[in-house]
């Protein structure tokens, strides 16, 4: 059996296309706020379960995804739906999405970056961190902000397979492999 990622790479690089396509009214980011909330819906058990129930019409769920949704489904989307119940692919939503955000983000030349602190940081520290990261890993950031207290003290940064780890518990950790040697 294929890997879901390999499954899912065709039709995240073909909904992008569509989205790159897209009209101002319904933008890239309008399709990434909606395949994002799409691959949440879909990775709920209780939807998987009513998605693989044989009883369930291919027309009923679409419409429980779209009643599901926040966001207004397009024409496009709502193809898109369909055509995934029509093939068995629903399930591929998550990671879809996920590989969605990433073409979305190669193309404005972005990263997701996940900053785990030990300490709540306010909206000013939070800037200044990112501006400096932006210039260490030379493109724009995307944060998501976390708290760790077990980190004692500085902030891990996660960007791609990049990982930047200035926490007191790296720095202790570090400090007993070096005694320990």
């Amino acid at each position: 059996m294929a890997e879901n990622a390999t499954v899912a790479r065709p039709y995240a690089e073909a909904l992008f296309r569509v989205a790159q396509a897209g009209k101002e009214s319904f933008n890239l980011a309008a399709w990434a706020e909606l395949v994002a909330e799409l691959a949440q819906i879909a990775s709920h058990p209780e939807v998987q379960a009513f998605a693989r129930n044989p009883k369930a019409s291919d027309s009923d769920i679409v419409a429980a995804f779209k009643a599901l949704v926040k966001t207004p489904v397009n024409t496009e989307a709502s193809n898109f739906l369909t055509m995934l119940v029509e093939n068995g692919r629903i399930s591929l939503l998550p990671e879809i999405g996920t590989q969605f955000l990433a073409l979305k983000n190669a193309a404005e030349g972005a990263a997701d970056a996940e900053i785990t602190s030990a300490f709540e940081l306010d909206a000013a520290q939070v800037s200044t961190l990112i501006a400096t990261l932006e210039k260490k890993f030379s493109r724009k950031l995307n944060p998501v902000v976390t708290v760790d207290p077990a980190l004692i003290g500085g902030v891990r940064v996660v960007v791609g397979d990049e990982v930047l780890d200035t926490s007191v518990r790296a720095k202790l950790q570090q400090m007993r492999v070096a005694l320990v040697a």
